[in-house]
């Protein structure tokens, strides 16, 4: 049985890894990417998802955005909207509109983020029915204000939180179901996230705070055996991804995939009936 507020994903769509993927922006000092690698580790990352029950869409990829593969950036998927992002990096933007294509035969609903406004997928971190919306570089605060108000018209709840170490939101801490948050470094000691009961990865492993849980598993990043264990120490099934090559360009697992939850009737729900 899930735990209380995890959605019942029935579907992801996730995109291909560019030639151009050494290209990406970074701030990582471990050397450029090997794309034969990151093709390997991507499909692997696609297996694992179709093993925890997902139907996989797998767009193209996309050559003109050497950071296209992290498709999560793009937008936030809900169960009863899509809202399509506008990324903080101005060389990211055009990445949005093949992702349009996708979920407009997916949602009757599809709102926007505009300008002045940024926001990155990366940086919204939903519990059950509240989304935490981090301010980061890549999302400001008007970005966090229009996310707000549109998931407040759906029945959400929203409110921001405060992040500086972290590239993203979600780089930093994960949502695992119940009450569980998997978190490190500064978000340990959020006052947003006081009320959860905390996985505390050591701040030295602070990339493997970044997990996913998909339906019965939660995906984790190899390379760090104390976080595993941490994990799988409340009764979770763990499947293992190697990401190195991801990691170098500051790519983390919920990064390489939109995650949606089940339909009602064949299409997402618009109306604010709950979630899945």
């Amino acid at each position: 049985m899930l735990p209380q507020g995890v959605p019942m994903f029935a579907e992801a769509i996730v995109r291909g890894v560019p030639k151009t993927l050494d290209a990406g922006i970074t701030s990582a000092d471990l050397g450029k990417p090997d794309r034969a690698k990151a093709m390997a580790q991507h499909c692997q990352y696609v297996q694992a998802l179709e093993e925890c029950g997902l139907e996989v869409t797998a767009l193209d990829a996309d050559e003109k955005h050497p950071d296209s593969v992290f498709i999560e950036d793009t937008a936030v998927v809900t169960g009863r909207c899509a809202i399509l992002a506008r990324p903080g990096a101005d060389s990211r933007r055009g990445e949005v509109h093949g992702i349009e294509e996708a979920l407009s035969g997916r949602y009757e609903n599809i709102e926007r983020i505009g300008d002045p406004g940024t926001l990155d997928g990366g940086d919204v971190l939903q519990v059950r029915d509240h989304f935490y919306i981090g301010l980061t570089s890549r999302t400001n605060r008007e970005g966090a204000r229009q996310l707000s108000e549109v998931l407040r018209s759906y029945g959400y709840g929203a409110s921001p939180v405060e992040t500086n170490e972290f590239l993203h939101l979600k780089s930093g801490v994960s949502y695992l179901g119940d009450e569980d948050l998997v978190v490190a470094g500064e978000l340990a000691a959020s006052k947003e996230f006081g009320r959860f009961d905390k996985i505390i990865v050591d701040s030295r492993e602070g990339y493997f705070a970044n997990c996913i849980r998909v339906n019965d598993h939660v995906l984790v990043a190899a390379g760090s055996e104390s976080a595993k264990a941490l994990i799988a120490a409340r009764g979770y099934e763990v499947i293992e991804l190697e990401m190195s090559e991801f990691r170098k360009i500051d790519g983390g697992l919920s990064c390489l995939s939109l995650r949606l939850p089940g339909r009602d009737g064949g299409v997402y729900r618009t109306a604010a009936g709950g979630e899945p």
